[in-house]
């Protein structure tokens, strides 16, 4: 296995996935606004707008994550 010399592993996509996917597995509901999810991913790591929209397009690449009229569905 070829291991990364990467000293911030808080700042990848996989790393930035797991802690959205976590925020969604505590709520019950199937559909979430962007904003919500990110302000409550916010209230634990510090991430910008723009690797969280990375994040986002890395998960529906994915198929944990779908669009619902806008909204975040998730697919798990």
């Amino acid at each position: 296995m070829i291991i990364g010399k990467d000293i911030h592993p808080e700042r990848k996509i996989y790393y930035i996935g797991a802690l959205i996917i976590e925020i969604l597995k505590k709520v019950p509901d199937t559909t979430f606004d962007f904003f919500d999810i990110y302000q409550k991913l916010n209230k634990s790591e510090k991430v910008t707008i723009k690797l969280f929209t990375l994040t986002l397009d890395w998960l529906f690449l994915l198929g944990a994550i779908s669009r619902d009229k806008g909204n975040i569905k998730k697919c798990f």
